[in-house]
């Protein structure tokens, strides 16, 4: 395993400096517009800042982004102040390397005290970002245009600066691209990872370095203040519409890259407005869209989803009734009348003609209008039995296999009729020896694939017993 993992290092270091040659040959390659730099910019911030949010999510750790964005803000001001000239590389430099150094306190305060990971991270956000707020009071004069780094501008960004940004995002891409199983392994289970011999200390190490990189180079765009949204909320966004990590990488970076190039367009359209705060929005406005509408795990989604959960039990419930009405009668006929229905329910007659109604709906019944009554369907028939199969089953297991009551099973069996598939059943039937009766003696009804109808009055008995002749 280590073996392998040195020959994905050997083949990174080969890459990024392949990376690094074609990032320089493409340099005058690179829009010359503000506006194209800025755009592409916001393609790479969304990319870079999309992958490592996946990570950053999946670990549980969403305050490390905001608690890393800060710490830089020391560098950011050492840069500012040491190059004379404002070389972005050496800003670049002295940022990650305070973020780096954020990331480790971070991570010293959590083995060596009793602090939880959001007590550090406070700490380490709050000393380190009042640090460089200290230093930049002080150095005024050397830190003009500190302002950039805190609230992000886009339209500042220059040659030297996309360039960067262009070099660190291949850099995270590849680094991600050839450790992506075992980045995803510690992320995790991080002593599942140790135990199949990934060197967990070095991972966790990349990481944070990765992370300090996608954070400083998102600086002049977003701003110290608001990178950390870029980090999480893509990613958040992306966790609401898939299970998957892969897909869910491939949606972050999209809603990364959508979420810049939206804010970038809009900041330049309106001078006035914060081009960080802007994208910040434009992410969040993504979260809210999907939040509501997300295929399996939106809230929208869910309600309708419990909504027709809701209709089933009550249609479900309501063919219980009627059979259990049936089986105190014998069978002796198919057909129940609303009034013996709603005394069973304990409800007024219009209600239960619109229960009547709504099975006519769902074919599960016919509704008499004349008679004022109402007569299952070959389909009805069907779903009546399996759920009282199911409910009787359910309540002989609890007391042979649990050993509940016989007086306490019910409400159980009330819950779990409505859930249990073809398969829990039969295993059901092959541990309790495929039972005839449940604990209070009555019949456990076998619905068979086909329904034979024969003379009305038997039909229901043919239903119940299908091998009596």
């Amino acid at each position: 395993m280590m073996h392998l993992l040195n020959m994905e290092i050997f083949q990174l270091a080969q890459i990024f400096q392949l990376a690094t040659t074609l990032a320089s040959g493409l340099a005058e390659l690179m829009p010359s517009s503000g506006t194209g730099k800025a755009i592409l910019a916001s393609i790479l911030l969304g990319a870079s800042c999309g992958m490592l949010g996946c990570f950053v999510v999946v670990r549980r750790m969403a305050l490390m982004g905001d608690a890393v964005s800060h710490a830089v803000l020391p560098g950011v001001v050492a840069g500012l102040v040491w190059s004379v000239d404002r070389n972005p590389f050496v800003i670049f430099t002295l940022a990650s390397i305070s973020g780096i150094l954020g990331a480790g306190v971070v991570q010293m305060l959590m083995k060596t005290t009793r602090l939880k990971s959001d007590a550090a991270l406070g700490i380490v956000l709050a000393v380190f970002f009042a640090a460089g707020v200290v230093w930049q009071s002080k150095e005024k004069s050397a830190t003009a245009g500190v302002l950039h780094f805190l609230y992000g501008n886009a339209s500042s960004i220059d040659q030297n600066d996309l360039l960067m940004m262009l070099v660190t995002s291949v850099l995270i891409a590849v680094v991600v691209w050839l450790l992506l199983r075992p980045l995803l392994v510690v992320s995790f289970d991080a002593a599942y990872a140790m135990s199949l011999g990934y060197p967990v200390k070095f991972l966790n190490a990349l990481f944070y370095t990765l992370l300090s990189f996608s954070v400083v180079v998102a600086l002049q765009a977003v701003g110290v203040i608001l990178v950390s949204a870029m980090l999480i909320t893509p990613a958040a966004t992306a966790y609401l519409l898939t299970d998957r990590f892969k897909p869910m990488l491939l949606w972050s970076m999209t809603f990364g890259i959508l979420s810049g190039l939206a804010g970038c367009w809009v900041s330049m359209s309106y001078n006035k407005m914060s081009t960080g705060s802007v994208i910040a929005l434009a992410a969040t406005a993504f979260f809210a869209l999907f939040y509501f509408v997300a295929p399996r795990h939106g809230i929208l989604v869910k309600y309708i989803r419990v909504a027709k959960r809701k209709s089933r039990t009550h249609r479900e419930n309501l063919l219980k009734e009627i059979y259990s009405i049936l089986e105190r009668k014998e069978f002796a006929r198919e057909s129940v009348s609303l009034k013996s229905l709603s005394e069973r329910r304990r409800q007024t007659l219009e209600a239960t003609q619109k229960d009547a109604l709504i099975l006519q709906k769902y074919a599960l019944a016919d509704y008499s209008e004349e008679n004022r009554s109402l007569q299952l369907s070959e389909k009805g028939w069907r779903r009546a039995m399996e759920i009282v199969r199911n409910h009787r089953l359910w309540e002989l297991y609890l007391t042979r296999q649990a050993d509940y009551a016989e007086d306490h099973v019910h409400d159980d069996a009330e819950k779990i009729e409505h859930v249990l598939g073809a398969e829990i059943v039969e295993m059901l039937e092959r541990d309790l020896d495929f039972p005839e009766v449940d604990p209070h003696g009555k019949p456990i009804p076998r619905p068979q694939s086909e329904v034979v109808f024969v003379e009305p009055k038997k039909r229901a008995s043919q239903l119940v017993n299908p091998n009596k002749n």
